[in-house]
Formats: C-alpha cells, sequence, structure tokens
C-alpha cells in the first residue's frame, strides 16, 4: 500500500489521523484486550500515540524500541536465521517481531514496525520508506507492507508517523476480529 491510498482508506473510513490511537485505545478496553508494540523505525511513536490517550495504562503495558538486529534477537526473539535471510526490513522480521512482544508482554495482539525512514539507507530492493508492519493474536501472524516515501527527499518524520498511523490501522483492524 503506498501512502495515499492509506489516506483515501481513512477519509473513506471517516478517520481522522489524530482519532486513530484513541480508537485503538477504545477498541482494546471495550473488549477487555492488551496490547504491546515492537518498534524499529517508528522509534518509538506508536508507544507515544498510544500512551497519549488518557485510559490506555488499563490496555498497554509495554513498548520496545528494537533498532539494532541484537535487540530484536535478544529481546524479541526474532531468529539469527531470519535476520540473516531476509534482512532486519522484512515480513518475517515483523512477524517474528510482534509475535516476540506479544509473549514476552503476555497481551493479546502485538504489533510491530520494522522500515527504512530515510533518507539514507534505501537500495534498489528496499527503498527510503519501505515499511513492514507485522500484527499477532493468538489465532495468528500478518504482515502488511507499505512504500510511504513521496518525492524525492523523503520526510523522514512524515514516513515514521504514517508508518505509526498503519499500524494502529491494521491493529484496530485486527482487534475487530479477536
Amino acid at each position: 500500500m503506498k501512502a495515499q491510498e492509506f489516506l483515501d482508506i481513512l477519509e473513506k473510513e471517516n478517520i481522522k489521523e489524530e482519532q486513530l490511537s484513541s480508537l485503538v485505545v477504545q477498541a482494546l478496553s471495550d473488549k477487555g484486550l492488551k496490547i504491546a508494540t515492537a518498534e524499529s523505525c517508528t522509534g518509538g511513536l506508536i508507544s507515544k500515540m498510544i500512551t497519549d490517550v488518557s485510559g490506555s495504562s488499563a490496555v498497554f503495558d509495554c513498548g520496545i524500541c528494537s533498532y539494532a538486529n541484537h535487540i530484536k534477537h535478544k529481546l524479541l526473539g526474532v531468529k539469527e536465521d531470519t535476520l540473516m535471510t531476509y534482512g532486519a526490513v522484512s515480513d518475517r522480521v515483523a512477524m517474528e517481531m510482534a509475535r516476540g512482544v506479544r509473549l514476552l508482554s503476555k497481551a493479546d495482539i502485538g504489533i510491530s514496525t520494522t522500515g527504512i525512514a530515510g533518507p539514507l539507507g534505501g537500495s534498489q530492493y528496499k527503498p527510503v520508506g519501505l515499511v513492514y508492519i507485522g500484527v499477532s493474536t493468538e489465532k495468528g501472524l500478518k504482515a502488511y507492507r507499505v512504500q510511504l516515501a513521496q518525492g524525492k527527499v523523503p520526510n523522514r518524520q512524515r514516513i515514521r508517523e504514517l508508518s505509526s498511523l498503519c499500524a494502529l490501522y491494521y491493529a484496530l483492524s485486527e482487534i475487530d476480529e479477536i
């Protein structure tokens, strides 16, 4: 999914960006569920967005900023083989991060982000703005690929913000299924 496609989805569903974290907290609260985050490229922004909402302490116990691969491995249980074979920016790592934080925290849902926020670090195969979002529940694992860079000089902060919003949106969708 590209940035504009995501923004169009929010508009179609009549969701304002600034409301998304409140909707997630409310949905979790309504169902008595907990969420945990494992963030790489978003650097803790998802955790911040959730904890900015009054009442979030009832649904949020854990957020891990796992920028380094050895933290992904040691804290979240991402397999070294997965990191070596697919790289940190991959659907498989995103899923293993989400599962790892969910199991570590004993949450009902784990979400993760791993990607290239830029402005450096991109390649032909993994360009700046490429982000994988992982979602883990007892029912299983999912990964979403989003490409969020716009223009020739990507806005790093906007990529991080959109990645966080996408993760919250996918979490909200998953909460509805639990």
